[in-house]
C-alpha cells in the first residue's frame, strides 16, 4: 500500500508539472518534445541506413541537437518554475531559449540533409548566413542562461533549500556547456577563416565531451531533488545527499575538462582521471539509489 500511494502521488505530481505550468513552460515541453523526436527521427536513419556516424556530413549532428536540445529546452522550462521570475522577464527569458533551440537544430538538420557542414562553412553566402545564425544563437542561449542563473543566485520561488542548491548547481554547469560552446565555435572559427576547414571540426572537437557532460547537470541534479521530495527525510538529510551529488558532478566535470584541455580521450584515459571519474559516476549513482530507496520505504 505504501509504495502503491507513493506511485499516485508522483504520478500526480508529474500531472501537475503540465497542468500547473504556466502557458510559455507549456510551450516550451511542446518544441522539446518536438525536438527530441527529431533527434528520434534522425537517429532511426542512422541505424537503419547505414549512413556514417562521423563527421561534419554525418546525420549523427542531428540526432545528438535534436535529443540534446529537445531534452535541456523541456528541463530549463521545468528548472525555471522554480525560480522567482517576474511574469514578463520569464516569457522573454524562456521564450528567446525556445526559439533559439529551435532554430539551432532545424538549421543542423537542414545542412545535414543538403549535405553540407553546418558549423564553420562559409562556402557560400548561404552557408555564411547559416553559420553566423548559429554562433548568434549560442549567444542568445548564454544570454539567457544567465538572466535564469541570476534570479536563482538571488533567490527561487517557495521551494526547499534542498531543491534551490540543485537549480543553482544546475544552471551554473549549464553555463559552464554554453560556455564550451562558445569556445568551440570560436576556435573553429579562426580555423575555418584562416582557411583549414577540416583542422576547425577537429580543434573544436576537444570540448565536446565537457561541454556533454555539463550541459545535463540541470537535469540530474533538479530531478534528484525533487524525487527526494517523495522522501520521509529531514530536510537537511536531503540537503547533504544533493550536496554529495553536487560534488560528485562537479569533479566529473573538471575531470573531463581536464582531459578535453589536454586531449586526453575520455575512453581512454590514465587510471587517476578515470578513477575520479569512476568515484563521481558512484557517487551520483549512489545518491539516485539512496533517493529511490527513501521514496520507496515506508512513512
Amino acid at each position: 500500500m505504501g509504495a502503491m500511494t507513493k506511485t499516485s502521488e508522483i504520478g500526480a505530481a508529474l500531472r501537475k508539472i503540465w497542468t500547473g505550468g504556466r502557458r510559455v513552460e507549456r510551450i516550451a515541453y511542446c518544441v522539446g518534445a518536438v525536438l527530441f523526436a527529431s533527434g528520434l527521427v534522425h537517429l532511426s536513419v542512422l541505424l537503419f541506413s547505414g549512413a556514417s556516424w562521423t563527421g561534419p556530413l554525418s546525420l549523427r549532428k542531428p540526432t545528438t541537437f535534436g535529443l540534446s536540445f529537445g531534452l535541456t529546452l523541456a528541463t530549463v522550462a521545468w528548472a525555471t518554475s522554480f525560480v522567482a521570475l517576474r511574469s514578463g522577464t520569464r516569457t522573454f527569458l524562456l521564450g528567446l531559449f525556445t526559439l533559439a533551440s529551435a532554430v539551432e537544430t532545424a538549421l543542423v538538420s537542414m545542412q545535414a540533409w543538403r549535405g553540407v557542414p553546418s558549423h564553420f562553412n562559409f562556402e557560400t553566402g548561404f552557408d555564411s548566413a547559416v553559420s553566423t545564425t548559429l554562433a548568434a544563437g549560442g549567444g542568445v542561449l548564454i544570454f539567457t542562461t544567465l538572466g535564469c542563473t541570476a534570479a536563482a543566485v538571488r533567490g527561487a520561488a517557495k521551494i526547499s533549500p534542498s531543491m534551490l542548491l540543485a537549480v543553482r548547481f544546475g544552471f551554473l554547469a549549464l553555463l559552464v556547456a554554453l560556455g564550451a560552446g562558445a569556445a568551440m565555435i570560436a576556435a573553429g572559427v579562426g580555423e575555418a577563416r584562416g582557411g583549414d576547414p577540416q583542422l576547425a571540426y577537429t580543434t573544436a572537437g576537444a570540448l565536446k565531451p565537457v561541454h556533454a557532460v555539463a550541459m545535463h547537470a540541470i537535469l540530474v541534479l533538479p530531478a534528484l531533488a525533487w524525487l527526494l521530495r517523495f522522501a520521509a527525510w529531514t530536510e537537511r538529510r536531503r540537503v547533504v545527499v544533493v550536496w554529495a551529488a553536487i560534488g560528485a558532478y562537479a569533479l566529473l566535470i573538471a575531470v573531463v575538462a581536464i582531459e578535453s584541455w589536454t586531449g586526453i580521450p575520455p575512453l581512454a584515459a590514465p587510471l587517476p582521471y578515470a578513477g575520479a571519474s569512476l568515484l563521481a559516476l558512484a557517487v551520483l549513482a549512489g545518491a539516485g539509489v539512496s533517493a529511490l530507496r527513501g521514496v520507496l520505504t515506508r512513512r
